[in-house]
């Protein structure tokens, strides 16, 4: 049966003039779907009317706080509710290592068996929010047919009555949240319940039953005596917020462990002064059964005691913190660490937007922000001195967080340096890393808002976290910049004008490592011919683009003293083993003549040029060749001789734009050749920005990419 929780609701307010939706669509929707496909919990997500933020309206089968992290969330946040709006399709995890892999945030604060699944709430134009629904760790770990059609159409469903009500103005109120009830009558009506509750009593050993939200609601005597509290004082409460030495997050993380996956859970406990008690719980869809007996007093189990406290679990904040953490984990630079604040912390703290600061040359500087309708706003802030008197200079300079809950409050700490942004409240959240600040985060409500001591507190420490996020991204853009530097200076500026010979080059890094890397290219006029060169040096860091700088720059010296193709490999691999870095390179080595329409060409290990004729066929130049270069000092390199007609284009390129995992080489020339078909005679500049579009598209390059065209103009 399902009844209506102790007054958790949704946060979700009309959105329209009009009557309202005149019965609770989104929990009975739920109820009706999760009874159907005997799942044990679920929430329904509306979209925010006026951002991409999906906002839980409504949850069942189990607290709200469970959820916590997730009650809002952005639509491009790694997560499946928002994988399910943003790709409208039904996104399935079928257990506990499944999600790890899959979801490694959720994972971190929700360690226990389960499986999900979510699905977007949307018309074939509209979507209006999204579902999940989860099932004991026992469910298979493939969904069904039947349990996918009757989520899709139960979906489907929902999103027609909130179009209609869309259409109607008919807002969809607030609703509260649904947790399950015992139903009625049950062992006691069987039993007799005086005879049952006598029963319980001659036992010895204590019971206690908690329903779903954890409130103890029933207690017998033998267990009021091993907890040390009258049994009046025990009903209603929750004992890890009421029980001093039961005040530990993991004794709640095995209550939620018991419900979420519905397996037995049982932990260990020391009642000062030295009572070693055990607690067992007994899950089912409508709350726990808790066994609690002495347990034998372990010598080396050296706990540590909690601290006595009042007020609710601190485990939530733990569940949130944990969250947001694994996401900024995954921050790679600055504008990574503002769009993840902005996905995962923004919508979690119900602020609207933020500010990031930094300093430089003593003054503020805007690294990024999210949400601010007006950008004008936020650029007055660049450039501040420190020594101005802002909120934002102050808490940067001091380290102190401060909060501001109204507009009148910040004009009368600063009603000099205050610019209206359009938002009603603030929090200044210093961040420091390494012992000193790097930064100010600035979160905007747009309402009025008072910071509680817990609230501070929590925003404290996810400033602490952002911090070292940004911290460490600082380092990496500025590894960044030196690699990018250091990349440009190794390669050629721009590509010299040749007789004959039409030329364009492109490079892509590695988007592993140091976006640096070993691929290189050049073009060397030798009048009244020209040299070209593209080659490979083992890895992508900063030791192969050294060794790329050298073999560039003998390569040219070679060529320039008059040395033949052959010759040029020869020396440069002699080169190579002479330097000693046990590092090896392939090459690709050119001589054109265009005035009699030829290349000589010698390759050392590396992949072999196409070679587009004028009439528009493609073809792979079988090359002789030799060893890599580095390798034996003694190794050959012979020569092909091409014919190289009017209006024939050669590609030279590296392994990168060829190889991907799992792809076999052949069938990557293959469709290499036929990109070159469909480009037609197109400017070289276009087709090398159409053969690389391949590689830029696929995001992760596990290697560099280089590639150099030339075509043949006939007038050499």
């Amino acid at each position: 049966m399902v009844g209506v929780s102790d007054g958790q609701t949704s946060g979700q307010a009309p959105t329209a003039a009009g009557r309202a939706v005149d019965r609770p669509l989104l929990s009975l929707a739920l109820a009706t779907m999760m009874d159907e496909i005997h799942a044990h919990s679920g929430a329904v997500y509306l979209l925010a009317p006026d951002q991409p933020v999906l906002e839980m309206a409504v949850m069942a089968g189990m607290p709200r706080a469970f959820a916590a992290p997730w009650e809002r969330v952005g639509l491009s946040a790694p997560i499946p509710v928002a994988e399910a709006v943003r790709e409208r399709r039904l996104v399935w995890v079928g257990g506990e290592e499944e999600m790890a892999r899959l979801y490694p945030r959720i994972a971190l604060v929700l360690r226990y068996p389960f499986a999900l699944a979510a699905l977007p709430v949307a018309t074939a134009t509209d979507a209006y929010g999204a579902v999940f629904v989860t099932w004991p760790g026992s469910h298979p770990p493939v969904l069904s047919d039947w349990e996918r059609e009757h989520l899709t159409s139960a979906c489907d469903r929902l999103a027609v009555r909130l179009e209609r009500a869309a259409a109607e103005s008919r807002p969809v109120l607030p609703e509260p949240d649904l947790l399950a009830t015992p139903p009625v009558g049950g062992v006691a009506g069987t039993l007799g319940s005086v005879e049952a509750a006598r029963m319980v009593a001659r036992l010895p050993y204590g019971l206690a039953s908690l329903a779903l939200h954890g409130r103890v609601s029933f207690v017998n005597a033998a267990a009021a005596d091993l907890l040390g509290l009258p049994t009046g004082e025990l009903l209603g409460i929750r004992l890890w917020a009421s029980v001093p030495w039961l005040n530990d997050p993991m004794y709640e993380d095995r209550y939620r462990a018991a419900l979420i996956s519905q397996h037995v859970t049982s932990f260990v406990a020391l009642r000062p002064p030295g009572d070693w008690l055990s607690f067992r719980m007994y899950p089912n869809t409508t709350g726990l059964s808790v066994r609690i007996s002495r347990a034998r007093a372990v010598a080396d189990m050296a706990r540590v005691r909690p601290e006595p406290g009042e007020g609710p679990s601190s485990l939530m904040t733990i569940s949130q913190v944990l969250s947001l953490a694994g996401a900024l984990t995954e921050a790679v630079g600055v504008q990574d660490v503002v769009q993840l604040v902005a996905d995962e912390i923004v919508p979690a703290v119900g602020s609207r937007a933020l500010v990031i600061l930094g300093s430089r040359s003593g003054r503020l500087h805007v690294l990024g922000h999210r949400g601010y309708p007006d950008p004008h706003v936020v650029e007055r802030l660049h450039a501040v001195p420190l020594t101005a008197q802002t909120p934002g200079t102050r808490v940067l300079s001091t380290g102190v967080p401060a909060f501001f809950d109204s507009q009148q409050q910040l004009e009368r700490l600063y009603p000099v340096r205050h610019a209206a942004d359009g938002f009603a409240a603030w929090a200044y959240l210093p961040l420091i890393a390494s012992g000193r600040p790097v930064g100010t985060c600035v979160l905007a409500y747009a309402e009025p808002h008072p910071f509680p001591a817990a609230e501070r507190a929590v925003l404290t420490s996810l400033g602490g976290l952002i911090a070292q996020a940004l911290e460490r991204a600082q380092l990496y853009d500025a590894k960044h910049r030196l690699a990018h530097g250091l990349q440009q200076a190794l390669l050629p500026h721009s590509l010299p004008r040749l007789r004959g010979i039409d030329a364009a080059a492109r490079y892509l890094p590695a988007t592993q490592g140091m976006d640096i890397g070993g691929d290189f290219y050049d073009l060397v006029p030798t009048e009244p011919t020209a040299a070209a060169v593209i080659g490979d040096v083992q890895g992508h860091n900063v030791t192969a683009a050294g060794l790329m700088g050298q073999i560039r720059t003998a390569v040219r010296a070679y060529t320039t003293v008059g040395q033949a193709p052959q010759e040029v490999m020869r020396s440069t691999n002699r080169l190579l083993i002479d330097l000693g870095v046990e590092l090896f390179a392939s090459c690709l080595y050119l001589r054109l003549d265009p005035a009699r329409g030829v290349a000589v060409m010698s390759r050392a290990g590396h992949p072999p040029p196409l070679l587009r004729r004028p009439d528009g066929r493609v073809r792979v130049l079988d090359l002789a060749g030799g060893p890599l270069l580095g390798i034996d000092a003694s190794a050959t390199y012979p020569t092909t001789q091409v014919d190289l007609a009017p209006g024939s284009v050669l590609v030279l390129y590296t392994d990168g734009l060829i190889e991907s995992p799992g792809v076999d080489i052949e069938d990557a020339l293959a469709e290499l050749g036929q990109q070159l078909i469909e480009a037609g005679d197109v400017p070289l500049g276009e087709l090398a920005d159409c053969l690389v579009r391949h590689s830029a598209a696929a995001g992760e390059r596990i290697d560099d990419v280089a590639v150099l065209l030339l075509r043949a103009r006939g007038d050499g």
